[in-house]
């Protein structure tokens, strides 16, 4: 059962399980209903993060961690000094992490299902095909790989226009296949954007205003209900700024607090 905090605050212990509902009551309070439970709350913060699309592909899951990575944090990056990586994605952080690893590594291949110039900004696909270190392949995707021992030596791709079948040298596959916010737990009275992120501030809809003024920055379409971090719609989905915009909400949750009780 959740325990409460001198403040009031509910917290719901891990073993509850993940949210499936979320009950907006007609007193204002909502309901938050999970696998071990439900917790009752005047006030909620929806900072539940995304859910990073996996390749899919079992023979390469044993090598996650030894080689196989998704995303490109600055320590893995490090690693692949002179060694032949490849970059698995189309958007902008798939060329950073492109550009950004060819610090490091002996040889970049960025492989892309869709051609750059309709996923990425300009101004990296610049840096990328300008890097002589990096070879950038569009109309490609990851078709299996393999290793000796416990780490990552080989990957196979296919080209999806002749359908020719290529395996490389491979020390290290970086996977930025983007993610999902996963928020259909949510309510249809939480506004979300074409993607399902959560919608704050003054990009909700207009007709959702009062008096003609937006709801604060991690504000959304009902009030009481908050969000921060990666499922916000806008946000920079980068951790220092998660953590700014959880600390930022705490004066927002208890100026509606007040205002239901001053």
């Amino acid at each position: 059962l959740p325990r409460s905090s001198p403040a009031g605050v509910s917290i719901v212990p891990t073993r509850s399980g993940p949210v499936e509902d979320l009950a907006i009551n007609a007193n204002g309070t909502f309901g938050v209903v999970t696998r071990g439970g439900s917790v009752s709350a005047r006030s909620l913060l929806v900072a539940s993060g995304v859910a990073y699309r996996r390749l899919g592909i079992d023979e390469l899951e044993p090598y996650e961690g030894r080689g196989v990575h998704y995303g490109a944090g600055m320590t893995t990056s490090r690693e692949m000094e002179g060694a032949d990586v490849i970059v698995v994605g189309g958007g902008n952080s798939a060329g950073q992490a492109a550009v950004h690893l060819a610090r490091f590594a002996r040889s970049v291949t960025l492989l892309a299902r869709r051609p750059l110039v309709a996923t990425m900004s300009t101004y990296l696909i610049k840096e990328v095909t300008y890097n002589p270190r990096i070879k950038v392949h569009e109309a490609c995707r990851v078709t299996g790989g393999g290793g000796t021992g416990e780490r990552l030596t080989w990957v196979s791709y296919e080209d999806l226009t002749t359908g020719e079948t290529v395996r490389v040298d491979c020390q290290g596959l970086f996977l930025l296949l983007g993610a999902e916010p996963r928020c259909d737990w949510l309510p249809d009275a939480v506004a979300r954007d074409e993607r399902g992120y959560v919608l704050t501030g003054r990009a909700v809809p207009q007709t959702t205003w009062t008096d003609g003024l937006p709801p604060a920055d991690l504000a959304t379409t009902v009030a009481g209900i908050f969000a921060a971090g990666d499922v916000r719609s806008g946000s920079m989905k980068r951790v220092a700024s998660a953590t700014g915009e959880g600390a930022s909400v705490v004066s927002l949750v208890h100026g509606h607090l007040a205002l239901e009780h001053p």
